[in-house]
């Protein structure tokens, strides 16, 4: 068994936001959603590594709308730099990202982010000696 994505809920209506964060700050790519479900709202996003998907989220309408506080995914960069250069991004698009948990994850570095809904973010990459 593998995992095949995490949903996050968001409000109606916010997929332009969902677009900021996910696709232009964290750097993942959206993907149409299936016809079947494209009327629900909310859109879809993937990394890859080649033509391999190796990451997917769904963003999902959730009505009431109430951000994940401590539940959340984690993406693992390749590297500390990208690890660096995505929290850059998270940091020039005016979300809120925290460091301080750099290193108390035996092995590796990451930070917190939260997306434009308040939903927590982790992103992480294998710590260099």
């Amino acid at each position: 068994m593998r995992l095949h994505h995490v949903q996050i809920s968001m409000p109606s209506g916010g997929e332009a936001e969902a677009r900021r964060f996910y696709a232009d700050a964290l750097g993942l790519h959206e993907v149409e959603k299936p016809p079947a479900l494209s009327g629900r709202g909310g859109c879809w996003f993937r990394a890859f590594d080649g033509d391999a998907v190796v990451a997917e989220i769904h963003l999902g309408i959730d009505e009431p709308f109430v951000p994940a506080a401590k539940a959340h995914p984690g993406l693992l960069c390749a590297s500390i730099e990208e690890l660096e250069s995505i929290a850059g991004r998270i940091e020039r698009g005016g979300y809120e990202l925290s460091w301080a948990e750099r290193d108390t994850f035996k092995g590796y570095a990451r930070f917190h982010a939260r997306d434009g809904f308040g939903n927590r973010v982790e992103v992480l990459a294998v710590a260099t000696q």
